[in-house]
């Protein structure tokens, strides 16, 4: 495994995005304990999950009941692994995604979710989507207020501009340690976020790091392949497999950039783990990013 830093700590260069093992067609409770302990296995030190990702309404906090069991149950020291959660979004059960991010209700909510997790301070408390009718800087304001309380020991925002991220670091200076948005070789309008999260030392953690990949080549069959895209192509020459060229291609793109691939069967995780091992040549970098849609 390969690391890399977010604020003060160090955690492996690939992450585990734990959301696919609590919303719709979640595997099974012993099926998700093995995934996450595949990933530890594996070398994997850093877990995102949220309060909202679960399935069904009146199971708030799902995914982190679950990852706190996985980590009890894992039979050997895991005090070196980030759980990195987040709060502001909620699911009634039909489907839908809410965003409510006034301090009062963040600061239950990380309230909540540090007992959940079943730890004295959350290691990283994200803030999960900015919400239009809260003003940012109240939201960031509460991040500021449970640092301050010793409820989270460092703070990082999802979903977020340019903007947002420059004024929620002159909020919480060096205690804002990472941006966490959609990126991908399929979307790619987080670029100026990502160079100035690269600019500002702030990690930079994509989610759905997989978009533009055939989900084939992660899950078994689900649809026509894209067989013959320059991510493919490059895979056959390593012997290795779209998802993992993807990933390798992704942490080509800044220092500061950890991909946090979900999974929801052991296998999947271990593949991505692998994508470390992977040295993209200078020649097959440019080849990728020739073949790259153009972002929006």
């Amino acid at each position: 495994m390969q690391y890399r830093t977010i604020g003060n700590t160090t955690v492996s260069a690939v992450g585990l995005g734990a959301m696919p093992l609590s919303i719709e067609h979640r595997p099974d409770e012993r099926q998700a304990i093995a995934t996450l302990h595949a990933a530890l296995d594996a070398g994997v030190t850093l877990i995102d999950t949220a309060d909202s990702y679960h399935w069904h309404a009146g199971e708030a906090g799902h995914n982190e009941f679950l990852v706190a069991r996985a980590l009890a149950r894992y039979g050997r020291d895991t005090s070196h692994v980030l759980v990195a959660t987040k709060g502001g979004r909620g699911r009634p059960g039909d489907g839908s995604w809410t965003v409510t991010a006034s301090p009062a209700h963040l600061k239950h909510a990380a309230e909540a979710s540090r007992k959940r997790l079943g730890v004295e301070a959350i290691g990283l408390y994200q803030l999960h989507k900015p919400d239009p009718s809260v003003p940012w800087a109240e939201s960031v304001g509460a991040l500021r207020e449970l640092l301050d309380a010793g409820t989270i020991r460092a703070a990082g925002i999802s979903n977020v501009t340019t903007g947002q991220i420059r004024q929620a670091h002159a909020i919480l200076g060096d205690d804002l340690v990472s941006v966490q948005n959609q990126y991908s070789p399929a979307v790619r309008d987080s670029e100026p976020e990502l160079r100035l999260s690269t600019q500002l030392g702030l990690a930079f953690l994509p989610w759905s790091p997989l978009g533009g990949i055939s989900r084939s080549s992660l899950d078994g069959p689900s649809g026509p392949t894209s067989a013959s895209t320059a991510f493919h192509r490059i895979a056959a020459e390593h012997g290795a497999g779209p998802q993992q060229i993807a990933l390798a291609w992704l942490l080509t793109r800044s220092p500061t950039v950890i991909p946090v691939p979900g999974a929801s069967r052991p296998a999947s995780i271990q593949s991505s783990a692998r994508a470390v091992e992977i040295e993209l040549s200078a020649e097959e970098q440019t080849q990728l990013e020739d073949a790259l849609p153009l972002s929006g």
